[in-house]
């Protein structure tokens, strides 16, 4: 009979296998709504990336996309900010944003405003792509006990093409209930300038997710962009409905340590 393995041979002891980021140089683009207005977004990211053995660097000469600039026709205006991106995140593995219209925008109009910027675009993920598709994960070890319907935004939706992966990820999530939202594929009215330049047309689709929002029962409403969060949670607060808005890397990050329920309407984030 072969004797079995010694202390010392290769076969004694199996090394635990490596996160499924390991090794990974990744820049973290937080966007400029994130990073004057949800901050915790950001953090979340950082958290969740680092746990899954991602090493997450913030470029701090980081700055707006262009995106506000280029969708109201000030292509002139944009470009400074195209090369300024461009310059700021070269060099890393991958770019990953918490914002669909965000990577949206680098991806599909940052090439045509200037090719040489064509690798960084390719190299820039929306978070749930990236975890999906790059990391290849849907299980992150969250734990979040809350009911949680989901709102896929526009750029995720028809230019990302997200498709199932926020759900995927979200139905992995132990303690998490997801329930289905009714008219989930329609806008929430915000559309960036939309909101401004048809501020009633806005508010009035606002008001119609909100109710659908609410009649779900769901504790919380996740999307993967806070700007129509945003929107949403507004809407929500005025109506004095009892549904939070939280961003989907939030649910993400949350682990078996104790967790707050999402902050309520009004409160700081």
């Amino acid at each position: 009979m072969a004797d079995g393995p010694k202390a010392g041979d290769a076969g004694a002891r199996r090394p635990p296998p490596a996160p499924p980021g390991a090794g990974l140089r990744v820049a973290l683009f937080v966007t400029c709504v994130n990073d004057t207005l949800f901050p915790d977004t950001g953090r979340a990211v950082v958290t969740l990336l680092e746990r899954l053995g991602v090493r997450v660097e913030f470029p701090m000469e980081q700055s707006c996309c262009g995106q506000p600039q280029f969708n109201t026709g000030y292509r002139q205006a944009t470009e400074p900010l195209v090369r300024r991106h461009t310059r700021v995140f070269a060099g890393y593995d991958y770019v990953v944003t918490p914002s669909g219209s965000c990577a949206a925008m680098i991806r599909d109009n940052h090439p045509r405003i200037m090719p040489a910027g064509a690798p960084v675009a390719e190299r820039t993920y929306e978070l749930t792509e990236f975890l999906v598709d790059v990391l290849g994960v849907t299980d992150v070890g969250a734990y979040y006990p809350h009911t949680v319907t989901y709102h896929p935004t526009c750029h995720g939706l028809r230019a990302l093409r997200l498709g199932d992966r926020p759900r995927r990820l979200l139905e992995a999530v132990r303690g998490l209930t997801l329930v289905e939202l009714p008219g989930a594929e329609e806008c929430c009215g915000f559309g960036g300038t939309f909101a401004v330049k048809n501020a009633a047309v806005s508010a009035a689709m606002g008001a119609d997710k909100a109710a659908a929002v609410t009649g779900t029962g769901a504790e919380a409403v996740c999307t993967v962009d806070n700007s129509c969060l945003m929107h949403i949670g507004g809407t929500l607060s005025r109506l004095g409905s009892p549904v939070r808005p939280v961003h989907l890397a939030e649910i993400l990050a949350a682990t078996e340590e104790p967790v707050p329920a999402p902050p309520a309407q009004g409160s700081s984030r």
